[in-house]
């Protein structure tokens, strides 16, 4: 592994490479755990090309697994930890995964998957930390690599994750890109390291906080990457606003990458805490995986400054666009224009071009000629890609600039007397209505239009839910969109459900309206 970590050895041995809740790690340290960790789980019959599962938190281990993984040729599948044994057993088998490697804090759903039958093909489970004690079946990631060499490994080639869907519809799909395929040179995974860090213009000797799960390929990205670029990575396994300001400025955190509801949170600490906020280390704060409503991202350009960028991608397809926070506030909404390497299309249902202003489906192609597939289905990727274009699903338009702005999920698009509806824009103007926190539109059954437009909204601190705010919330609406457009009925939540890593869980909200209605769209 001498072109990878080991470099970076030379040059930062005692520097901390990794820190956690439980300690450092510095690059030395680093260096030689992945060795041993590379011949130990060669010794336990793990080749070339074979694929591994990695359930853990936010801990230094999780990247002591990928670094043996990116110079053992191994293919890394991160698993949820929010997932059930159920869960973790499906992906195993559907994987093939011939070691399965587990936080100590998940031992009781390993054990339970351990026992289902899908998994009898596992050579190995190991536990990572040694917070529990190791139960019968399982083997102790620090007693294997305690008896395994420390030599730079031989024979050593490329490998990379294989990121799973959030699977909601039907059985999640892994998703395998050409940027991460097995056997070829290690010395490639450098190069797209340095290549990404190059692009967000994040430092190469800086330092990145990972307060999001690495299981998601967004927060992956943005820690392994700049590891592997000579960056200290400092992580959390959960997030916590305040804690997380306070690290940004006792680490000199140089970079990191939030979603939306974590600055939400950051913007309702008490005004002190964010007053003790100095920041000015900070040069790449990026965000995405979740639309950000336009105050909130407003309010933190007005805190944070022009260092607050955005980006809209995918784990199929990676970067797709990107917009600096100067940018942003001359093209509101906007997500930036194509990056360099990708080409974005905007076609309609009959894949013809859209003018500029005319929201279809986004439809992208990397001119470096990476690509992507859904693991064992051809069905799923067939219907992903055209004519040498592939997509994330979504609806949006470009504008006479190229800049792209986004309408919406074309699963989430909303049908009502024949009329697409797309509820980012009706979400935009309820947002923009200084009694509502967070909101989310979506279709419920209506018998005489198809589908008519509803609104879940969580109101700010000190608000109270009542019909005179529910017509209050409709006016507003008919204010500033066209009739049609406007919520027939508002519900108010304490809190809208969202994922660990932001995303609106719209399907918990639009579930119960159609349970009786004998159809689903």
């Amino acid at each position: 592994m001498a072109e990878l970590i080991a470099k970076i050895a030379e040059n930062k041995g005692d520097q901390p490479a990794l820190v956690d809740e439980y300690g450092t790690t510095t690059w030395s340290e680093l260096d030689d755990r992945v060795n041993r960790a590379v011949e130990a789980l060669r010794g336990l019959g793990v080749v070339e090309h074979d694929t591994i599962a990695l359930m853990s938190g936010n801990r230094r281990e999780f990247f002591e697994v990928f670094g043996a993984a990116t110079h053992g040729s191994w293919t890394v599948v991160p698993v949820n930890w929010h997932w059930v044994a159920e869960e973790l057993a499906y992906v195993t088998e559907n994987a093939g995964a011939k070691v399965v490697l587990v936080d100590d804090r998940f031992l009781d759903v390993a054990i339970e998957a351990r026992a289902d039958q899908r998994t009898d093909h596992v050579l190995a489970w190991i536990v990572l930390g040694s917070g529990a004690e190791v139960p019968e079946g399982f083997l102790a990631w620090d007693e294997l690599l305690a008896a395994a060499s420390g030599d730079e490994p031989t024979d050593t080639g490329m490998g990379g994750p294989m990121f799973y869907t959030s699977g909601t519809t039907g059985f999640p799909k892994g998703v395998r890109s050409t940027l991460s395929t097995t056997g070829i040179p290690s010395a490639v995974m450098e190069l797209i390291a340095h290549s990404f860090t190059g692009m967000l213009g994040l430092p190469a000797d800086g330092v990145s906080l990972l307060v999001g799960p690495a299981y998601h390929s967004a927060q992956w990205v943005f820690s392994m990457f700049p590891l592997l670029s000579g960056s200290t990575v400092v992580m959390r396994h959960r997030y916590d606003a305040a804690e997380t300001l306070e690290l940004i400025d006792a680490h000199g955190v140089t970079n990191l990458h939030l979603v939306p509801t974590q600055m939400i949170r950051m913007l309702q600490l008490p005004e002190d805490v964010r007053d003790a906020f100095d920041g000015s280390t900070l040069s790449s704060v990026f965000h995405g995986a979740a639309p950000c409503p336009e105050k909130v991202k407003r309010d933190m350009l007005a805190w944070w400054g022009p260092v607050v960028s955005e980006y809209y991608g995918g784990t199929e397809g990676g970067f797709l666009s990107l917009i600096t926070g100067d940018e942003w506030l001359e093209r509101p909404g906007s997500l930036g224009r194509p990056v360099d390497n990708i080409t974005i299309r905007v076609l309609d249902d009959e894949g013809n071009e859209c003018p500029p202003g005319e929201p279809g489906q986004i439809w992208f192609r990397n001119e470096m000629g990476s690509d992507f597939s859904y693991h064992d289905d051809d069905e799923k990727t067939a219907a992903a890609h055209r004519e040498g274009f592939g997509t994330l699903g979504d609806v949006g338009y470009l504008d006479e600039e190229g800049y792209l702005f986004l309408s919406d999920r074309k699963i989430d698009m909303v049908i009502s007397g024949g009329v697409n509806i797309y509820p980012a824009e009706i979400e935009k103007v309820l947002h923009d209505h200084p009694a509502v926190a967070d909101v989310a539109v979506f279709g419920i059954p209506d018998d005489e239009m198809g589908e008519s437009v509803a609104a879940a909204v969580e109101l700010e601190a000190g608000q109270e839910g009542s019909d005179e705010l529910h017509a209050q919330l409709i006016a507003h609406c008919r204010e500033h969109l066209a009739g049609y457009k406007s919520p027939k009925l508002i519900e108010f939540h304490d809190e809208l459900p969202r994922t660990m890593t932001g995303k609106l869980l719209k399907r918990e909200l639009r579930a119960p309206h159609w349970e009786d209605a004998g159809r689903t769209i």
